[in-house]
């Protein structure tokens, strides 16, 4: 009788320890992603949750307003999998939540709400988590209007419009097609009075369809949108096709100098065509998503008001958009678009900054060589390559017609030349509008004095 007594004392003070500890023990881990501040009409609510083997006991998930919770997500229970190794510890819940999904939401102040628990001691006890995060919900949708007039564009060049986007921690912009182009408050292009004045200058790239839509947008937080037709008139531009002779001569001296200049570029050495097919494919679309990448670090201060200067007395060797049919031993190996134009004066020439601005890359670019690329402000900026020295760093400011280094044959160039081009928004675009006088002072300044601007 007193071992009994012994052993159920005994089991007694386990099941307690056992109670207690797993009182003290960690409930499942939550982390949201979305929705960050705002929750609008339409959107997701986004979020992981992780315990071991998975083993949820409850997961759900409320939006509280008001007085009224209303239900988002609720587990249902799992299947088991006959495979252990399948067994993941992680669940990942993507479920619709705004106006949409819940039409009892109104404008104002709400709590996200997430309940986990799972099973410890057995199944004796739940470990429990509670995840929230406040919310404003937005119902309201910004409002967005066009300001300026006569938008005339080159296919392949660029435009510029002044435009009204409200409230102001919107993001707006030109959407041209499938591409946007971000806008700058007035203020940085010298237009005071109204901060819900915003300008943008936006691209209809080349390879884009003449009649592609083009409309200024504005976007909150919350996924709310609103657009409006940009009126505008498209010209036609032919460009040229030409076909480029390489040879084994060319390939030896521009694949390794390339691969030596690319550490982590899977480029072929021992087969200076394969390695030059990479470089002029794979590497060029990782060169000009860095170019995209770029136009996050420009200014919102317009630097110039006149047009950028040419190269002076260059010979132009390449144009913008020429398609190029690479030939080796006879046979089409390779076709691309040349982006820029190829300006030749002589060998070693000093180059110049084409407008004042600030350098944001004076480094080796791949197909580029040595190449600098300035920032004009407001997603304008111009690019050099092939340079065979730089004189410029990361960093400077520069004056329209201050040397930034040298000419050469860097990067993909078959000989002695500058490759210029213009880069709006990261994409790029035809100099030729840029160097004339009677287009910057008909599309970019008019409109800024006509908005009130000097």
């Amino acid at each position: 009788m007193k071992l009994l007594l012994i052993v159920v004392t005994l089991a007694v003070v386990v099941l307690a320890g056992a109670w207690f500890w797993g009182g003290r023990m960690d409930g499942p881990t939550v982390e949201i992603s979305e929705p960050g501040k705002f929750v609008g009409r339409a959107g997701s609510l986004q979020f992981k949750a992780r315990t071991p083997r998975g083993e949820f006991s409850r997961l759900e998930a409320f939006l509280e307003q008001g007085g009224a919770s209303h239900q988002v997500y609720k587990l249902e229970a799992l299947k088991a999998s006959p495979d252990d190794s399948k067994i993941s510890d992680s669940l990942d819940v993507i479920r619709p939540i705004g106006k949409q999904a819940i039409p009892a939401l109104k404008s104002g102040p709400a709590r996200l709400v997430i309940h986990a628990a799972r099973p410890v001691v057995y199944g004796l006890r739940q470990a429990e988590t509670t995840v929230t995060r406040d919310v404003q919900v937005r119902l309201e949708p910004p409002t967005v209007s066009v300001l300026s007039t006569f938008h005339y564009i080159n296919h392949g060049g660029s435009e510029f419009v002044v435009y009204r986007a409200a409230p102001g921690d919107v993001v707006s912009g030109v959407r041209v097609g499938d591409k946007e182009y971000f806008g700058y408050p007035a203020k940085g292009a010298g237009i005071g009075g109204d901060p819900a004045l915003m300008v943008a200058f936006f691209g209809l790239l080349f390879d884009q369809p003449r009649d592609a839509s083009i409309q200024v947008f504005a976007r909150d937080e919350a996924g709310n949108q609103a657009v409006a037709p940009l009126d505008h008139m498209v010209f036609a531009k032919a460009y040229q096709k030409s076909r480029i002779e390489v040879d084994d001569r060319f390939l030896q001296r521009v694949v390794p100098a390339i691969a030596g200049n690319s550490p982590g570029e899977n480029i072929p050495q021992d087969d200076v065509l394969k390695g030059f097919l990479v470089i002029n494919g794979e590497l060029r679309r990782k060169n000009n998503q860095y170019l995209r990448d770029l136009a996050k670090k420009s200014s919102p201060e317009l630097m110039f008001t006149d047009a950028f200067q040419q190269l002076g007395n260059s010979q132009v060797e390449a144009k913008f958009a020429d398609t190029r049919t690479y030939v080796y031993k006879g046979k089409e190996v390779d076709q691309q678009v040349h982006l820029g134009f190829d300006l030749a004066v002589t060998a070693n020439v000093p180059l110049v900054a084409a407008q004042r601005g600030v350098v944001v890359h004076a480094d080796d670019l791949g197909i580029y060589g040595n190449c600098v690329v300035i920032d004009h402000g407001m997603g304008v900026q111009s690019l050099y390559g092939h340079l065979s020295s730089i004189g410029v760093k990361v960093g400077d400011k520069v004056d329209k017609g201050q040397q930034i280094g040298r000419s050469g044959m860097t990067g993909l160039a078959g000989g002695d030349h500058l490759h210029f081009t213009m880069l709006v928004g990261g994409e790029q675009i035809t100099p030729v509008d840029w160097w004339s006088a009677q287009w910057m002072q008909d599309r970019v300044r008019r409109k800024i004095m006509a908005a009130g601007g000097v």
